[in-house]
């Protein structure tokens, strides 16, 4: 039995070996680095790794944006930023509550975690269930992996690190609770997750399309430079912007335009999906996602009200 286990064991460690998530930062801007992640679904070949994170080397310390998937991810985003500064972590941001960007955070415990105060509440009330998902999406890359809350609520306006002026902003259109933050000293503009790029949108807890679009206009007018979106590469002009824009527009008049005449679910995620589109990763599955969410609203909005 002992030689038995000890086969087991050892056949593991190779496995275990390759749980590297290899982190690359890329200098996109003055003092400011993104780590770029895959376009693809949640997998056990990328460790969940389908996320951009971002840090910002100030001379009152580094600010991180976002955490990553898992515990793993976030010690290898500590290990990132030291290859490239030897000054301390000061703060993370977190942009919203989706286990892609903060189940790194017990990685960065000993540092303050910044969020809206609703991404705090969301991350209490649905972390363990994002995390249990994770877990069955992408095995071993998320052992000891467990929620930790932030530990400071966001306050939009400005906040200065160093030569860094970090403009907050509070929105709401991607997850119901989404922070933007804009680094007028650079120009680059982190939109987390209210900006895909070469990927469709992801939408289950969006509060409406509308909602969405106008978060994207109030974004879109700002000064920036570079948009390092939540998913897909770093830009330098509005691409990521028309994208989501275009995709989302496509997508409230399909499910507008499916209700009113009478579609069942099924339908409605059999739809063609535009040839302009084909660029971007995952839009049938994200079809599927957004349909189960989003299209039970937009049939409630159609029934006539019937009167006594």
């Amino acid at each position: 039995m002992r030689a038995i286990l000890l086969s087991l064991v050892l056949a593991t460690l190779p496995a275990f070996a390759d749980l590297d998530y290899r982190l690359q930062p890329r200098q996109v801007a003055e003092n400011t680095w993104v780590l770029v992640g895959s376009t693809d679904n949640f997998s056990r070949d990328n460790g969940g790794n389908i996320v951009n994170t971002a840090f910002i080397v100030s001379e009152a310390g580094v600010v991180v944006i976002d955490t990553g998937p898992s515990l793993r991810y976030g010690q290898a985003l500590r290990r990132a930023i030291a290859r490239v500064t030897d000054r301390p972590v000061a703060q993370v941001l977190l942009t919203h509550h989706h286990p892609d960007h903060a189940l790194g955070n017990q990685a960065f415990a000993d540092v303050p975690i910044a969020a809206l105060a609703h991404t705090r509440e969301q991350l209490a009330e649905e972390g363990d269930a994002l995390a249990e998902n994770l877990y069955r999406m992408v095995g071993d890359w998320m052992r000891g992996t467990q929620v930790h809350l932030p530990t400071l609520t966001s306050e939009p306006g400005l906040h200065v690190f160093g030569s860094h002026r970090l403009r907050l902003l509070a929105m709401a259109g991607h997850s119901r609770a989404d922070l933007a933050i804009l680094d007028e000293t650079t120009g680059v503009l982190f939109a987390g997750d209210l900006l895909f790029h070469d990927r469709a949108p992801t939408t289950p807890h969006s509060p409406g399309l509308d909602v969405w679009q106008e978060d994207l206009a109030r974004l879109q007018v700002l000064p920036w430079k570079i948009v390092v979106p939540g998913h897909g590469p770093v830009s330098e002009d509005a691409t990521p912007f028309e994208q989501t824009r275009d995709y989302l527009g496509w997508l409230d008049t399909l499910l507008g335009d499916s209700a009113a005449a009478g579609l069942d679910m099924t339908e409605v995620i059999d739809a063609p999906i535009p040839q302009r589109f084909e660029p971007l990763s995952l839009t049938r599955y994200e079809l599927v996602r957004s349909v189960s969410h989003l299209y039970p609203r937009y049939e409630r909005a159609r029934m006539a009200r019937i009167e006594r």
